[in-house]
């Protein structure tokens, strides 16, 4: 089984830069087209193109495998294995021509997730996991070395990221927002797959999400506990499909969750 997880880690490491390398083809193009999903999220043909060329590339390297995808629904198999992509997570900043935003890769075996990868194509920097082997940082050409946590124990010494402030607002929970804030030595809105890339890499200590989807953290939960670090929901559970995250260095997870857990998810 170790063998087979690690044949799927180092494909995943590639198709998480070939997806990377053809977004870049859009980005920062003024021609890039678009549109607007149901729930009014952007989405793009970089978005849709680079999510094809990881689903082509899975289904002949591991027939067996099943897939998911934000933009592609869902691929049956037969393995025991789930690829979850998310083939631009920061929609928002790649429309906007901030080179923050993510490839994300994750593999889970039932409900076990084994195996993520973080790529940001425009800054050719990556952090990747496979569960019991480490977490690994790498930029550009340079040889990887270990992506590890901060060991700061108090966001007053701390960096404090998430995406949009607003989202918090949509689940009335802007309180937790604003007391995340205050707690925090410093507070940027980078967030995406980028902040928690930001938290595997000790450079800052909590990202926190009031709304995610599968594919937005299947990736994020072996690169954080790999790096010495811990992603769960808004309770402390560890978890990736209970449509919030936190991610944080360990050392300040109880005071993160001191003000998440007094905004439950409305039902």
């Amino acid at each position: 089984m170790a063998v087979e997880v690690s044949a799927r880690l180092k494909f995943a490491i590639e198709i998480a830069r070939a997806a990377g390398d053809l977004t870049l083809e859009y980005f920062q193009r003024s021609s890039v087209q678009i549109e607007r999903k149901g729930d009014d999220s952007p989405v793009t043909q970089a978005d849709r193109q680079s999510e094809l060329l990881m689903r082509e590339r899975i289904a002949k390297a591991f027939p067996n495998d099943a897939i998911i995808g934000e933009e592609h629904g869902e691929a049956e198999g037969t393995s025991g294995y789930k690829w979850i992509l998310d083939p631009i997570d920061g929609t928002k900043s790649f429309i906007a021509g901030v080179p923050l935003y993510s490839v994300l890769v994750g593999v889970v075996r039932k409900t076990e997730s084994l195996i993520g990868v973080i790529r940001i194509p425009g800054l050719d920097e990556c952090v990747y996991a496979e569960k019991g082997q480490g977490a690994w940082w790498t930029k550009g050409e340079a040889a990887a070395i270990p992506a590890r946590v901060s060991n700061r124990n108090s966001l007053a010494d701390g960096v404090f990221v998430t995406s949009q402030v607003d989202t918090f607002d949509s689940r009335s929970a802007i309180e937790a927002y604003q007391r995340l804030e205050r707690a925090a030595y410093v507070t940027r809105t980078w967030g995406d797959g980028y902040g928690y890339l930001l938290v595997a890499t000790g450079r800052a200590e909590a990202m926190v999400d009031p709304m995610m989807n599968i594919w937005d953290a299947a990736a994020i939960q072996p690169v954080l506990e790999e790096a010495g670090g811990t992603f769960t929901d808004w309770k402390g559970k560890p978890c990736i499909d209970g449509s919030e995250g936190i991610g944080t260095n360990g050392l300040v997870l109880n005071e993160v969750l001191e003000i998440t857990q007094d905004y439950p998810r409305p039902s």
